[in-house]
């Protein structure tokens, strides 16, 4: 039975990515900040918890520890919105900026690092999921865009040095989720689709493994 380790699985896209695997008969691992939230959704999508913040090297270990010495899927799904409302560049408080390079940048190379060995033992994937905001310049969306920009080029490089390994970057596209409320405070973001449907995209690069790089799942869900 193959074994993924999901960061972020509490909800949205993490949390769908899960229940999709677990109906495949994977076994998964799902992290979140929020243990109240990651145990009903592990309950419910019927995955293992691990509660904590991917930022916290103790937590990574811990992690590292459920996954055990083989693994064939670690998805870098955990990531913070940072300010909101979305301020501008020239007025970015630095503190926080740090904070989102932390969760969004540091944290899931930190795990890679510790999990590059049980990955390597099964020819694993690595998926980093992206955003357009880390190709498109958007007002307002230095921080969190510069740093899925810089998650974006060290997934390219882990791809280039691990040659046996699949490693994506995943740009699933607007999804109605509670981070992506946060970045438009007071609209209505029901016209956005809900993270489910962009998970056939994800599915579509486990069963298909395409060279390693940077996919956006408008185009892994296009017709053929």
């Amino acid at each position: 039975m193959p074994v993924a380790l999901i960061t972020g699985a509490s909800a949205g896209l993490g949390k769908a990515l899960a229940a999709a695997l677990v109906s495949r008969k994977w076994t998964v691992i799902g992290d979140g900040r929020d243990a109240a939230a990651l145990t009903a959704a592990a309950r419910e999508a019927g995955f293992t918890p691990v509660p904590g913040d991917v930022a916290d090297p103790a937590h990574r270990a811990d992690l590292a520890a459920a996954a055990g010495p083989s693994l064939d899927l670690l998805v870098n799904n955990a990531s913070t919105l940072g300010v909101s409302p979305l301020p501008p560049l020239g007025r970015y408080p630095l503190a926080e900026l740090e904070d989102v390079y932390r969760v969004n940048v540091f944290a899931p190379l930190a795990l890679t690092q510790l999990l590059l060995p049980a990955l390597t033992k099964t020819g694993g994937t690595i998926v980093g999921v992206s955003s357009d905001a880390a190709v498109e310049a958007y007002e307002g969306w230095g921080g969190y865009g510069s740093a899925k920009a810089a998650l974006d080029q060290l997934t390219a490089v882990l791809g280039t040095e691990h040659p046996d390994l699949a490693v994506y970057a995943v740009d699933p596209g607007d999804m109605r989720t509670a981070m992506h409320q946060l970045a438009f405070p007071g609209e209505d973001i029901s016209d956005r689709p809900l993270p489910g449907a962009s998970v056939p995209a994800f599915l579509r690069l486990l069963d298909e493994r395409p060279a390693s790089g940077r996919y956006r799942a408008a185009d892994l869900l296009a017709p053929a």
